[in-house]
């Protein structure tokens, strides 16, 4: 199953995404009144009037209205323009951002977060965000900041620092970002589910070997498969693509027919979308590659005649029909040695910002 547009989802590089948002809609009812905090008139700034802000940060002398007030400006000015992103960083607000995140405030708490989002909606402002040393408090955010949208938001900071791949996304894992993901995954509301799921994404195929069995211990493999078989709530594709990356390990294969994923994703397979159906595909010939036994579980039930309509579809793309009839000549020796051991692992594929929405 090599890395195509079927296992990479669209790119959205428009900055801030409708899934990971800066929040700002909570400030009206979250901001308390008096403390002097208000929207800025334009989303731009001097470079003069930058450092004015990041030095308030920095002052022992500033107030707590006073770090609101330059926390939540930095916020604003990092969400509404791609260039202020870049001058904030080279204006060194980063250390004083991340020291926000341990402040018993939860305002400042989630300004500190939402600023760090939106400085890393940057490509190119990710490497310093984890050089400042965000990534421990972001999962410390992530577990216990007092405002939920702060949580959702920590979510979102990881997800693009862990966009920078292999390093990043293993020290992300390493901070114990992985459980705590899969607890929002499995009680968050419809936001936190959608942000969790988009972040375990990149993490654990950004680093496989040490974030999927993480995951997998913490639990995912069932979470995701509980959203797989509820299409009403929206997170099918956004939960197979976490389970794809799972599939790819012997733990994460284990858990999938352990937890009862085969007849999910047959039934994905039979009566799913097209994008459904491309992804439990990719997904059964994860886990029937290597296991005669779990070939037989697959084809008892009932995957065979599915996979062939699928193999023969005129509106299945090509890479797909042929997926599908590889998996069908397993199936139909599901004793025998198999048929792509020599293939080469699948690529992770880096996930692209246009999965948050």
């Amino acid at each position: 199953m090599e890395s195509d547009a079927s296992t990479s989802p669209r790119r959205s590089d428009s900055g801030d995404s409708s899934t990971c948002s800066d929040g700002d809609d909570l400030l009206s009812s979250s901001s308390p009144k008096g403390t002097g905090i208000h929207r800025l008139p334009l989303p731009c700034a001097t470079d003069g009037a930058i450092a004015a802000l990041v030095e308030e940060l920095e002052s022992p002398a500033s107030s707590l209205d006073d770090l609101r007030r330059a926390a939540m400006e930095l916020r604003l000015l990092a969400k509404h323009s791609p260039d202020n992103r870049l001058r904030i960083v080279a204006a060194g607000a980063l250390p004083p951002l991340v020291a926000l995140l341990s402040r018993p405030d939860p305002l400042l708490q989630e300004h500190g977060v939402t600023a760090l989002l939106n400085l890393s909606l940057r490509e190119d402002n990710r490497g310093a965000v984890v050089g400042a040393g965000a990534v421990g408090p972001l999962v410390r955010a992530l577990r216990s900041a007092a405002s939920p949208a702060a949580r959702e938001n920590a979510a979102c900071a990881l997800l693009r620092l862990a966009q920078l791949g292999g390093s990043a996304a293993a020290a992300i894992g390493r901070a114990g970002a992985v459980p705590v993901l899969v607890s929002l995954l499995e009680s968050g509301g419809a936001r936190g589910k959608k942000d969790a799921a988009t972040a375990l994404y990149a993490l654990c195929s950004g680093a496989p070997e040490e974030n999927g069995p993480r995951a997998v211990e913490a639990g995912a493999v069932r979470a995701l498969l509980e959203l797989m078989g509820e299409p009403e709530r929206g997170m099918v594709e956004k939960a197979a693509y976490v389970l794809h990356a799972l599939v790819g390990t012997a733990e994460g294969r284990a858990a999938a027919v352990a937890e009862g994923g085969v007849p999910v994703l047959v039934e994905m397979v039979e009566g799913g979308t097209p994008r459904h159906k491309e992804m439990a595909t990719l997904c059964l010939l994860h886990v029937c590659e290597d296991s005669a036994a779990y070939r037989t579980m697959v084809a008892r039930e009932g995957a065979i005649p599915p996979l062939v309509a699928l193999s023969h579809s005129s509106d299945a793309r090509p890479k797909l029909r042929a997926k599908a009839e590889v998996l069908v000549g397993l199936l139909r020796q599901p004793r025998s040695g198999s048929l792509l051991r020599a293939r080469p692992p699948v690529a992770a594929s880096r996930l692209p910002a246009g999965l948050c929405n």
